[in-house]
């Protein structure tokens, strides 16, 4: 690109990252991922995350749940606040999808207020789900999350005009459709998180 000149229009404005952190205000997990993505068992490891959004009529904040074997995203909320159903709705949504998994879900988070909250706590040991969390400023303990947050805002947010709340809400939800269905991967032996679910457990079958 250097050579011919040519300059990418994806990377000229940033939108400030949202922090949820505010201090220990209830149950802050032990890190048990500890960078350990990689997993060959489907819903075994599960990773979520909020990021904000700047809308023409104000702000949007989503919060995505994604499986790292294969890094499809199996539920996400989206909100004008960072509520605290911003994260229990979805989370609802995920242990549904992996109550009848062959091996115990780990949820791992950082250590916003939500994911501290004793509902959130609860909910997880109702489900016999174990909490992680990474350690306090380190987004490298979650970066399977955070490079999906910059390869989604790259793709479909940075370098287009601002729209409004609604119409950054479809194209999430048309985006979050291509990814998992279409977006084909190279780790994942070029299909998509969809597919490669489907087909590893074809193999298993």
């Amino acid at each position: 690109m250097k050579k011919l000149g040519l300059k990418g229009n994806k990377f000229t404005r940033k939108s400030r990252k949202y922090s949820s952190y505010k201090g220990n205000i209830g149950t802050v997990a032990k890190n048990l991922i500890n960078r350990r993505f990689r997993t060959n068992v489907c819903h075994q490891k599960i990773t979520t995350d909020i990021t904000e959004f700047k809308c023409s009529d104000g702000k949007l904040f989503f919060n995505p749940f994604m499986d790292m074997f294969n890094s499809e995203i199996l539920s996400y909320g989206i909100s004008s606040h960072p509520t605290l159903d911003l994260v229990l709705e979805p989370l609802e949504e995920t242990l549904e999808i992996v109550k009848n998994s062959k091996y115990r879900t780990t949820m791992h988070s950082d250590q916003g207020w939500h994911y501290q909250h004793k509902k959130w706590v609860k909910k997880l040991k109702e489900n016999k789900v174990f909490q992680s969390m990474s350690r306090k400023g380190n987004c490298l303990d979650n970066s399977p999350m955070e490079n999906f947050f910059g390869l989604m805002k790259q793709e479909m947010y940075y370098g287009e005009a601002l729209c409004t709340f609604e119409e950054l809400k479809q194209k999430i939800e048309r985006y979050i459709n291509y990814y998992n269905n279409k977006r084909i991967k190279q780790k994942l032996a070029g299909m998509s998180p969809v597919q490669y679910r489907i087909h590893t457990s074809q193999l298993v079958a």
